[in-house]
């Protein structure tokens, strides 16, 4: 079960012979499941043995998965040499950035403000990275934050965004040609604020770091933010309180699919607590994604954790045929039943009453609001003789359409 997507990729053939030894290893998986099933059948108890045999091969199918997704990343991603038209502004900042990075010296940046560039704040604040620095590091985030490949996003120039959303919906009706046209009902509209909160991340540096002029200073600062930020999004995006972090999708009030209001999210229950049903398991999943109405669920996704992804790769329809089904290319997800499946950690595990599975248009559901501009502060003084980059970043998101996102709880009702 050798993971051969970890080589270095030279080209697409790694990429592909990864793939294949991904079905390879899910041929595995099916028939080691089939004996688990059978021995079940036959003795009403499975072998311990084969039972860890699946659990290693489930393992192995997760490792492969990741491995490939991060093959396709390190293909996509454009080289160092790829550079995009500046101006001579941004050339200007870009170069009083770098003195303020590498010596902590400010006067450059200052003098640009008094130009009307808008560079930085007072010194408590910090300064705003050079948009090139921004944007990798806003890319690299979104490649590694699940959420924020599915949702939408929005980037303000302001601490809080305002959405007008229609609650009820325009009336409509049908008439005759010389019939007279009532008047119909106005859309009930609620204003939904989406406040950005602040993420922060302090890598720190030697000067002898600093001073080498062969470090790329935009690439470090970018390669020691990311995973924190990404990381911090991706668990706010789901379980945010919504105070000082992005209210997160499983933090709403959620209630029986068919009994909700604006406001609240649907649920479909599996009939089991913390588990699926014994017999017919799929058909709470056929209810999923047939609870959101067809224009959401034309771009249907699944969203769980691994470990509620291990226990649905098990599951067959009643002709014998697995639900869940490998991706034969790179950089795709797998799918359940017909339907990509993005896999979130922040998610929860199968539980009693657990809301682990989410299905809808996340793009539709669920916005993501980013405020224009990363800021850095320099801190050679409190950890000395390291110094620190306090480096912020202004993010928002919560629910905006209470009818594309629907849950799936493992409970009786």
């Amino acid at each position: 079960m050798e993971t051969k997507a970890e080589m270095n990729p030279a080209s697409g053939d790694v990429i592909a012979e990864a793939v294949h030894d991904l079905c390879a290893t899910f041929e595995e998986f099916k028939q080691a499941n089939d004996l688990r099933l059978k021995e079940l059948e036959e003795k009403g108890v499975g072998d311990i043995v084969s039972e860890e045999k699946l659990t290693r091969i489930n393992k192995a199918l997760d490792e492969q998965k990741s491995a490939i997704d991060r093959l396709s990343l390190q293909v996509a991603r454009p080289t160092r040499g790829d550079v995009r038209a500046i101006s001579s502004a941004d050339n200007e900042h870009k170069s009083a950035f770098h003195a303020y990075m590498r010596s902590g010296d400010s006067a450059p940046l200052f003098a640009l403000e008094g130009k009307s560039l808008s560079v930085g704040v007072d010194s408590d604040g910090g300064y705003l990275a050079p948009d090139e620095t921004e944007a990798r590091i806003i890319t690299a985030v979104r490649d590694i934050s699940p959420i924020r490949q599915i949702a939408m996003t929005r980037q303000i120039g302001a601490n809080a965004y305002r959405k007008p959303v229609s609650v009820t919906g325009a009336a409509a009706g049908w008439v005759g040609e010389s019939d007279i046209r009532p008047e119909t009902a106005s859309p009930t509209l609620q204003a939904v604020d989406f406040p950005t909160m602040e993420l922060y991340a302090m890598p720190a540096a030697t000067q002898t770091l600093l001073d080498d002029s062969i470090v790329d200073i935009e690439q470090w600062i970018a390669d020691e933010v990311q995973a924190e930020f990404a990381a911090q999004e991706s668990a706010a995006f789901v379980n945010g309180d919504g105070l000082t972090q992005p209210k997160g999708l499983a933090t709403y009030p959620t209630v029986a699919e068919g009994t909700q209001s604006w406001g609240s999210l649907g649920y479909i229950a599996t009939g089991v607590d913390g588990a699926f049903a014994a017999t017919d398991a799929g058909d709470s999943l056929m209810d999923l994604i047939y609870a959101p109405k067809q224009a959401y669920r034309n771009n249907g996704k699944f969203l769980m954790n691994r470990t509620t992804l291990g226990e649905l790769r098990k599951l067959k329809d009643a002709n014998g045929n697995y639900l869940w089904q490998p991706s034969l290319q790179a950089g795709a997800p797998s799918t359940l039943l017909g339907f990509p499946v993005i896999e979130s950690e922040d998610m929860p595990g199968i539980a009693i009453g657990s809301l682990s599975i989410a299905f809808g248009d996340f793009e539709r559901g669920y916005l993501i609001v980013d405020r224009a501009g990363v800021r850095v502060l320099r801190d050679p003084f409190s950890a000395k003789p390291y110094i620190l980059f306090y480096t912020t970043k202004r993010v928002g998101g919560g629910v905006q359409d209470f009818e594309a996102i629907k849950f799936l709880k493992f409970s009786v009702s």
